[in-house]
């Protein structure tokens, strides 16, 4: 059996990452941990989980269970998800980072890293949500310059990023389908008079409210008519169940950073 380790193991993700865990054939919950001002460090995660205690206590910090397990899962923040790499290049241990908010400062450094650990590493670990970036670049590739490309996303009000990840890779891979960079042609406000849209600029709109799980939607406009494709998350459970599946994939696998599409077999897709 493959060991598990949860970072933030007593947070919503924590939870349903450990509820997938405990659904798959190959994978064991080793270890858990969360912040050091965590209220629940001590406590067994059985009792969050289930009201059951299973002998995984919540720990201070990632190096205090390092060694107990084969792969850590991260679903954090930014900043915490750099220091767990780090430590997971020094113990050499897999990771699977479904943290959004990575700077590209954050991913180069990663990367780098990663020549000393397997990594996945996907904004999104949802298998419908990777097959929608793949849809988002051949439709681009497809209708061409002649529509107008806008992405609205929607999540709850304690999100703490903005666009969301799952949104700026939207962006990136219908940016790839007509061969221009999100970086250059992104735009993410729009306020006042802003005069005629530019023809290439790509919009990513944000909503923040409530318990929204996750909504994504691509619009391609163009003259009399568009495409819309979206993606509605009704829980976290995809979510959770595609870091058990890339868990799974990743122990073993040469030192690098992979993605969802490599765990799903997407990359001729």
């Amino acid at each position: 059996m493959i060991k598990v380790i949860i970072a933030g193991a007593a947070g919503r993700m924590g939870l349903r990452v450990a509820h997938m865990i405990g659904e798959h054939p190959r994978l064991t919950y080793a270890a858990a941990f969360e912040a050091a001002d965590s209220k629940q460090i001590g406590r067994d995660v059985g009792e969050l989980i289930s009201g059951n205690r299973i002998g995984v206590i919540i720990r201070d910090g990632l190096e205090a269970v390092i060694e107990q397990g084969d792969v850590i899962i991260d679903f954090t923040f930014h900043k915490a998800t750099m220091e767990f790499a780090r430590l997971a290049a020094k113990y050499k241990k897999a990771m699977v980072i479904g943290t959004t908010g990575l700077s590209a400062e954050n991913l180069e450094e990663l990367k780098d890293l990663a020549r000393a650990f397997p990594c996945v590493q996907s904004p999104n670990m949802s298998i419908c949500v990777n097959v929608l970036f793949k849809l988002a670049k051949k439709t681009a590739a497809i209708l061409g310059d002649d529509f107008d490309i806008e992405i609205l996303e929607a999540h709850h009000n304690k999100k703490k990023d903005a666009p969301s990840g799952t949104a700026l890779k939207l962006g990136e891979m219908a940016a790839a389908g007509v061969n221009r960079k999100l970086k250059e042609v992104g735009v993410f406000a729009r306020n006042g008079i802003i005069g005629e849209r530019d023809p290439r600029e790509i919009g990513i709109q944000s909503i923040r409210a409530a318990d929204i799980v996750g909504e994504h939607t691509i619009y391609f406009a163009g003259p009399g008519e568009r495409i819309e494709i979206s993606h509605r998350a009704h829980s976290r459970d995809h979510f959770a169940k595609g870091a058990a599946t890339a868990a799974a994939w990743v122990v073993g696998k040469e030192n690098g950073v992979y993605d969802m599409f490599d765990v799903l077999n997407l990359q001729d897709f």
